[in-house]
């Protein structure tokens, strides 16, 4: 069993779009169909859907790449926030990831959201990761 489901969920995602895979399977936790739905808003990925195994819920996501050549849309995928350090951002300090041409998503009190979500809110949280 994966201790760290986000990492585990980022690392999956990270090896689909090296090899160019269409879909990746990922084990359903609440966070990871949070995480899901704000990549698919930001335009990170094409969509994703849920469904039932053996009794284990499962997401399906599916890969978005670019032009004939298939150039993933992700470019870059980090873990920021670690089971073993622990890294908060208050509203004042949220980052700004490549200028903001790419997003970092926030958990905070409100539910996961980006950080041009949570600046706007004026609620700080964990950063877990950042996308571009």
């Amino acid at each position: 069993m994966v201790t760290d489901t986000i990492s585990d969920m980022l690392t999956r995602i990270r090896n689909a779009n090296m090899v160019r895979h269409q879909i990746v399977q990922i084990p359903l936790t609440k966070m990871s169909l949070a995480i899901s739905e704000i990549l698919k808003e930001e335009g990170f990925i094409e969509d994703f859907e849920s469904y039932t195994e053996n009794r284990k819920n499962y997401l399906l996501i599916s890969m978005k790449y670019n032009g004939k050549s298939r150039q993933p849309v992700i470019c870059k995928i980090e873990r920021v926030s670690k089971p073993g350090l622990r890294v908060y951002a208050n509203s004042k300090e949220l980052p700004k990831v490549l200028d903001n041409l790419g997003i970092a998503i926030i958990s905070t009190s409100s539910g996961v959201m980006t950080n041009l979500k949570a600046k706007e809110l004026g609620v700080g949280g964990e950063v877990l990761c950042y996308i571009w």
